[in-house]
């Protein structure tokens, strides 16, 4: 836990199951640059190089996908020169990191609404995701302008719109359909989400997906975030059982599905 004194190799040999599927809600930024009398805009830079980080603890430990929630729905809510700070940082990072993502073999893929984004901020996304689309060492998932919340109505607007059509009976509509039509429906569940910056709580960040994900929370300031500090977030994973719902792990031989 955050404070050990365990040393990364200690870690490593700890880690005996992996998860596939990591996502991190990555909070702490203002708060660490207030504490170092710093402008705000100096903690998102900071948090810039914590991403760069954990994606180096992500091909170490073979984690599959790795979804970040970097904007989300109600951050339009915050003051407008932050919001413009956070929108230039995502677009600096598009044109400066997503070519050695792609040297890596690496897929980035983006969830979340695009329309309020500037046309050519969605281009960058866009270029992005095609330049990167047949890459299959791993998964960058970026969450921008989402919530979960909306995600859900998402998936229900697209189910009413083929009722409507009728091309879909209401009764065929089940909990698998939903799924279906959900955010990257087609990436495995996340297994493990990480939150930093002391505050335990998922804030509208893919509450479908959560369902049944470990959550682990660490006083940790995202931009202090590093690969130990992941290290010892998959060390806890690792202890953990993952019972989906069933009495006990063997359950899970009867047929049951667990993962997507």
């Amino acid at each position: 836990m955050p404070g050990s004194k365990t040393s990364q190799g200690e870690l490593d040999a700890s880690t005996s199951v992996v998860p596939r599927h990591v996502a991190i809600i990555m909070d702490g930024n203002n708060r660490w640059a207030k504490q170092r009398n710093l402008p705000g805009h100096a903690g998102h830079r900071a948090g810039v190089e914590a991403v760069r980080n954990v994606l180096r603890a992500c091909r170490h430990h073979g984690v599959e996908v790795l979804t970040l929630f970097a904007f989300s729905s109600e951050n339009w809510g915050r003051p407008l020169p932050e919001v413009r700070g956070l929108l230039a940082l995502l677009s600096r990072y598009l044109r400066s990191e997503v070519r050695e993502l792609h040297k890596d073999g690496i897929r980035l893929r983006f969830i979340g609404q695009r329309s309020r984004f500037s046309s050519r901020l969605q281009r960058l996304m866009q270029q992005s995701e095609h330049m990167t689309a047949g890459n299959t060492e791993a998964t960058v998932v970026i969450a921008v302008d989402y919530g979960g919340q909306w995600d859900i109505a998402e998936a229900a607007r697209k189910l009413a719109q083929q009722v409507q059509a009728g091309t879909l009976e209401p009764e065929a509509i089940d909990a698998a359909l939903i799924d279906r039509n959900i955010s990257i429906s087609d990436l495995p569940r996340p297994d493990l989400c990480i939150r930093t910056g002391g505050d335990a709580r998922i804030s509208n960040f893919m509450l479908w997906h959560f369902a049944y994900s470990e959550l682990y929370f660490t006083n940790t300031l995202w931009p202090d975030f590093g690969e130990l500090e992941f290290a010892r977030a998959l060390a806890d994973y690792s202890r953990r059982e993952r019972r989906f719902g069933l009495r006990d792990p063997d359950g899970l031989a009867s047929g049951v599905q667990a993962d997507a």
